[in-house]
């Protein structure tokens, strides 16, 4: 059986998870795994599950540790996690750490990164940050694409998100406090958590996660 390279990658809303975990995928051929990917992709699937999600989302409820341990089982069972994943936005809390491990079992997570970056850049990064509606490209408030509105790569709108708003950013880093950062013992009592500071250049934070996979003989 082929030994899985799960990662769990964790942060601050705007530490460049997403960014990272794109450019992993590519380099390791695993799979990109987002909670608000998954979501998205079983409202659109229309399947009993994914009306179940619908139905929360449209009512301004929260999606509960339980349906969203059953979209990861379900993600995990597809042919192209076979050698793994990175794990963005889930665990979000303990409850779903714990989950995770009796998923995964003896082919565990075999490492998380932690993008370290303070609250103030955050709220520096997310506040200018604009992004296209349709196909999710994104770009700073001083890019040509966010003055005019459109998008370079699919002509959607360029916009800022509701939650990128100071209000909004502020009540997420506490809800990060709150629920996902006790997640850093968590993984660092089972020996797996490496921080990286994520304060510097895409390419840099880059070079060093990869350094670490490679120092843990990972890939």
């Amino acid at each position: 059986m082929t030994t899985r390279l799960n990662l769990v990658i964790l942060g601050k809303q705007g530490a460049g998870k997403g960014t990272q975990c794109k450019r992993l995928a590519e380099r390791y051929a695993i799979p990109h795994v987002s909670t608000g990917d998954m979501l998205r992709a079983a409202v659109k699937a229309d399947g009993p599950l994914g009306r179940e999600v619908k139905s929360i989302l449209e009512a301004g409820a929260l999606v509960s540790d339980e349906l969203v341990n059953r979209l990861v089982v379900e993600r995990f069972a597809q042919p192209d996690a076979e050698r793994g994943a990175l794990l963005d936005g889930f665990p979000r809390t303990l409850v779903q750490a714990q989950a995770l491990e009796s998923l995964l079992s003896d082919d565990g997570v075999k490492l998380c990164i932690n993008l370290d970056i303070s609250s103030e850049k955050v709220t520096e990064r997310l506040s200018s940050r604009r992004v296209c509606q349709e196909c999710g490209a994104i770009y700073n408030e001083h890019d040509p694409e966010a003055i005019s509105g459109t998008c370079a790569t699919c002509g959607g709108d360029v916009i800022q998100r509701a939650d990128d708003s100071p209000d909004s950013i502020r009540k997420r880093l506490e809800t990060y406090e709150r629920d996902t950062a006790p997640l850093l013992n968590f993984y660092r009592e089972r020996g797996l958590l490496v921080t990286v500071d994520g304060d510097r250049d895409a390419d840099t934070v880059n070079a060093a996660i990869t350094a670490v996979i490679g120092e843990r003989g990972l890939a």
